[in-house]
């Protein structure tokens, strides 16, 4: 159930540990909407930990960023029972902005001692094992958008953009990040090995993003978890807000959350490019194929929430359509130039607000029904990616896409019927909590004249 870093034993660890200076274990684990959950554990206490696990009441996999216990199968219904978390010392880590502390992440286990079947880390693995059946392993290289804010001065608390100057698309430097944040956040990051490779100011105001370097899925994902936890935590750290929001300002465009993919074979080469048409491999489009035919199920992973669709439409240098191009950013999917080792496709379905394991999962299965069911994709778009004559339209709503995650029963038995219904039914209940909460927006509307 754990794993120790290079065949180190537990007492070897924690001698380790106590070497460096560090007596407290942070073990996190993401829930269902990615939120970073976990226990601060005193180092003297990680053999019971490791032996017994921490006890967390399951209902946490469904709590709502508000605070509320959202009716979920396991939870409330059950009488609000345990699962247990298991400290993962192959995922132990530097956590360079806490001294004193480290980092790993934990596996989640039921009362039998069975994977928490909600479990977004279970749900990544169980994907990448799909994908083994047939030889195959996905290999992604995350890129995350996310725009950082600094307290308005109100009496209300609230958030302003931070260094909210136009015109600093991909500036490097003071001019567009005053307090030099971004550039304290990569070398955090690096420190915390999580093998980020770049960071850049982004198109928008005080919005910026983070590229972590490839590697295979489920460990893509726990690096892009983490990431984000530690953007959040070192913004804090400065006194800032980060958020990963799909769409946090009407007059700004969105944070995306872009996942380069590429297929290595059992003897490690990617298999991706090859001598077919557009010189890929008949794999590489079957892959292209199967993330194309489940896209309106796979909206509903990547773009999971009321606020993602209002990063959607044309124009907007997110996708809109289910399509995709030879080196086209208008597309859903673009295939970069590279060709051989480097050949990949970029699917730029997701918004910053998805879990990155359920992302993953999700495009890794969408992958392997391609390449299980030898998909082959339509000729690729040329030219601009927003005509609603060229391509189907992606789900316009997240009530839209999660019908269509219920009723791609393909998709759903390669993720797992029982986390598909807890996700289905934990999304719905954000809906309807959003349909009777009234908004600014309607005061200003109505309140006045009506």
């Amino acid at each position: 159930m754990t794993s120790s870093p290079a065949g180190q034993d537990l007492h070897q660890v924690i001698e380790s540990l106590r070497a460096r200076g560090v007596d407290v274990i942070r073990v996190s684990y993401p829930d269902l909407i990615g939120t970073d959950r976990g226990r601060d554990v005193l180092i003297d206490e990680l053999p019971t930990a490791m032996e017994h696990g921490l006890a967390f009441c399951r209902a946490v996999f469904h709590t709502s960023p508000r605070g509320d216990v959202v009716p979920v199968q396991g939870g409330l219904e059950d009488g609000l029972p345990d699962v247990k978390v298991v400290p993962d010392l192959g995922t132990l880590t530097s956590l360079p902005w806490e001294p004193g502390a480290a980092w790993c992440l934990g596996n989640t286990f039921d009362h039998a001692g069975n994977p928490a079947a909600e479990s977004p880390r279970h749900v990544a693995r169980a994907v990448a094992d799909r994908l083994a059946e047939l030889g195959f392993t996905a290999v992604i290289g995350p890129e995350l958008e996310f725009f950082l804010c600094e307290p308005d001065g109100s009496r209300d608390a609230g958030w302003k953009r931070y260094a909210n100057e136009p015109g600093n698309v991909y500036v490097v430097g003071r001019k567009g990040d005053p307090r030099g944040v971004l550039v304290a956040m990569l070398r955090y990051l690096r420190d915390a090995d999580l093998r980020v490779t770049a960071a850049n100011h982004e198109f928008s105001p005080g919005q910026f993003e983070i590229n972590l370097t490839h590697s295979r899925l489920v460990d893509a994902a726990d690096r892009a978890f983490r990431m984000k936890s530690a953007v959040q935590e070192i913004a804090r750290h400065e006194g800032l807000l980060a958020t990963f929001m799909a769409k946090p300002f009407n007059d700004e465009g969105g944070s995306g959350f872009h996942l380069h993919l590429s297929l290595t074979d059992e003897s490690g080469t990617n298999i991706f490019g090859g001598d077919g048409p557009d010189g890929l491999s008949a794999t590489g489009r079957a892959a292209i194929g199967g993330v194309l035919r489940h896209a309106p199920a796979l909206a509903a992973v990547l773009n999971p929430t009321i606020n993602s669709y209002k990063r959607f439409g044309p124009d907007t240098l997110a996708p809109w359509l289910i399509d995709w191009g030879l080196d086209n950013r208008s597309t859903m999917i673009r295939i970069p130039p590279e060709r051989g080792g480097a050949a990949r496709m970029e699917v730029r379905l997701g918004d910053a607000t998805a879990n990155p394991h359920l992302a993953m999962a999700a495009v890794g299965a969408a992958v392997y029904l391609g390449i299980r069911d030898r998909l082959e994709p339509p000729a690729p778009l040329e030219g601009y990616g927003y005509n609603p004559e060229s391509a189907p339209l992606l789900p316009q709503t997240l009530a839209d896409a999660l019908d269509a995650l219920e009723a791609d029963k393909a998709l759903a038995g390669v993720l797992g019927e029982y986390f598909v219904t807890s996700f289905v039914t934990y999304k719905r209940n954000e809906i309807d909590r959003f349909n009777h909460f009234v908004t600014d927006w309607e005061f200003r509307e109505y309140a006045y004249h009506l």
